[in-house]
């Protein structure tokens, strides 16, 4: 795991060295094991490394005989297989994970990315075939990487901070405010745009081939099976799912240093505790996040009891309310790419406790939409004179008469996506959770964790994102999705067989943080300082600003006000440039006016 960047100026000259330092200082955090640098010609690369696999002859650059080199970010469970296979057709020089690629690569050319198994985003640059850079990222889209094409270069980096850093951007960063509309709507990002001026993602599964500073090719892999629902059994399709999560579990447990687990109590993060404590011989080390006061449910004791009932070693952390204001600076500065999820407050903090003693977790992210447990996809498949409605046609500030510009364009990538997705013969459901898989998946959960992992130098590894289990999961039958009230119904039926203490068909009340309470208990202080913040100025009405955040005890209008509190704090952060440092929202808030 670690972070890369890299450049290919439009004119063939070698890139500024103080630009690839810079480079390299902005990413030092998702790689404190050391750096690595490549130039040749135009081209220069990056790389900081956290040392997982391979802690000896691992770092990076990475070549191969005919002068490709490669920096990379992620990792590659199926290296072993992938080895074997090319055991004595190529000379392989290290036990690197990411060796395997960069001979496929020579071998397969772009088609490389094909047979990889893993969380990845790669760069390759290859003199011999007309000096190309080749940047490819994983189909679910589990690891970040970031482009801007400037009249100068084109540039990539891990994290959009580092290109705005090294002074990359061509000109001051600044908000697009298309994108913005979208990211305070549904509060993460939708498509390849950020909501950041000139700054894209790489789409999950993509590989882009630069010439010139320009990208002249691009091919996507897609991270889920074709065709509508099959025909298959219950018992068939647990006896399947079975087999997938434990291949999946065994290989994302691939490392050279100690492991642990995310464990919230729910469906997904208990599933994949219990198949790890059947393959390790050690005890499973678990992390459970919890909140002091407040009304929200909190799962710790079904999680404890878990933990002991398979013999795991158990650690439970604390988020209180002056967690939420002392450290969501610090956060929103870190999440460079502004997805606007209340779990970054106790992801945050469960990667700070748990990198004190691991270099690597897994996660459950991926269960809810993979196997259909989210309630939006059960109102998807009710008509609608019984509450039935489709995702997403409600933004976060329709009807509040907050935002100046509240129009609902920032719909339309996902009405053509919908509209792509029913020409591939997807059902219904099957196109939530597809389109859910390109967007909220990629830009929302795995975004934020990606960035709460890294800043703290922990790695997450997420067995659900797996071809293995997203082949034995997409394509089930609706009615093994769902199921009268509860979604997940195969994967709760495969827990609870294995593990009835789950309580796998119990209704599960979420994970809940009481940001709104929070918010709605210093309105009287916080909604004036956000109201005349001038970045939110500029898009809402600061009397009805206040107005929400004296609400915000109320669902709606709490969500709302936590999305406006963030990308003020994001905006200060991350395009004007002012570090948080130690100052807590209202300290930070106040600078900024």
């Amino acid at each position: 795991m670690c972070g890369i960047a890299g450049l290919m100026t439009r004119d063939g000259r070698p890139p500024d060295a103080a630009v690839l330092d810079k480079l390299l200082a902005a990413l030092s955090h998702r790689g404190p094991d050391g750096d690595g640098r490549y130039v040749s010609g135009g081209v220069a690369m990056v790389q900081t490394r956290l040392a997982i696999i391979d802690l000896e002859t691992g770092d990076q650059p990475l070549y191969e005989p005919g002068g490709a080199a490669l920096v990379a970010n992620g990792e590659i469970y199926n290296y072993v297989e992938l080895r074997a296979e090319l055991e004595g057709a190529v000379d392989l020089r290290t036990r690197s994970d990411c060796e395997p690629p960069l001979h496929l690569y020579r071998r397969d050319g772009l088609a490389f990315a094909e047979r990889l198994r893993g969380m990845y985003a790669i760069a390759i640059h290859d003199p011999a075939e007309g000096g190309r850079l080749v940047l490819s990222r994983d189909p679910f889209g589990i690891k970040p990487l970031y482009y801007v094409q400037t009249d100068d270069c084109f540039a990539f980096a891990s994290e959009p901070q580092a290109l705005i850093k090294a002074g990359l951007l061509g000109e001051p960063a600044s908000v697009d405010a298309d994108a913005r509309r979208s990211q305070l709507q549904l509060q993460f990002g939708c498509g390849e745009a950020t909501p950041i001026r000139g700054v894209q993602r790489v789409a999950p599964g993509e590989t882009l081939v630069v010439q010139r500073g320009r990208i002249v090719e691009r091919r996507r892999r897609c991270a889920l099976p074709a065709g509508g629902p099959e025909e298959i059994g219950e018992e068939a399709a647990i006896a399947r799912l079975d087999a997938a999560l434990r291949d999946s579990v065994e290989v994302h447990q691939r490392s050279d240093v100690p492991y642990g687990l995310f464990l919230s109590g729910g469906v997904d993060s208990s599933a994949i505790l219990s198949m790890m404590a059947e393959l390790n011989e050690r005890p499973v080390i678990a992390f459970t996040a919890g909140f002091q006061g407040g009304q929200v449910h909190d799962e710790r004791d079904h999680a404890c009891r878990l933990a002991e009932r398979l013999g795991a070693e158990h650690h439970e952390i604390d988020f209180a309310e002056a967690d939420f204001w002392e450290t969501l600076p610090r956060i929103a500065a870190a999440m460079d790419d502004p997805a606007a999820d209340y779990a970054i407050l106790p992801t945050w903090k469960l990667a700070e406790r748990a990198a004190q003693d691991l270099k690597v977790v897994l996660c459950g992210e991926g269960g809810d939409e993979l196997f259909a447990g989210y309630g939006r996809y059960r109102a998807l498949k009710r008509p609608w004179w019984l509450g039935g409605r489709g995702i997403r046609n409600r933004g976060v500030f329709d009807g509040l008469g907050v935002l100046r510009d509240a129009a609902r364009g920032w719909r339309d990538p996902i009405a053509g996506k919908e509209a792509m997705h029913r020409e591939m013969g997807r059902n219904r459901l099957q196109i939530a959770q597809a389109i859910d898989c390109e967007d909220w998946l990629s830009n929302d959960l795995l975004t934020k964790l990606d960035r709460c992992l890294m800043a703290h130098g922990l790695e997450g590894r997420t067995p659900f994102l797996d071809p293995a289990v997203a082949d034995a999961a997409f394509r089930l039958p609706d009615g093994l999705k769902i199921r009268g009230k509860r979604g997940k119904w195969l994967l709760r039926r495969w827990l609870d067989r294995r593990l009835p203490e789950a309580q796998a068909f119990t209704a599960k009340r979420g994970f809940t943080v009481p940001v709104g309470a929070w918010i709605a208990g210093r309105a009287e202080r916080l909604g004036p300082l956000v109201a005349t913040h001038p970045a939110v100025e500029e898009i809402a009405e600061p009397a009805a600003v206040r107005d929400l955040f004296a609400k915000a005890d109320r669902k709606r209008a709490g969500f709302a006000a936590w999305g406006l509190l963030f990308y003020a704090l994001w905006k200060s952060a991350v395009i004007d440039g002012r570090e948080p440092g130690g100052r807590d929202v209202f300290a930070m808030l106040e600078e900024s006016r």
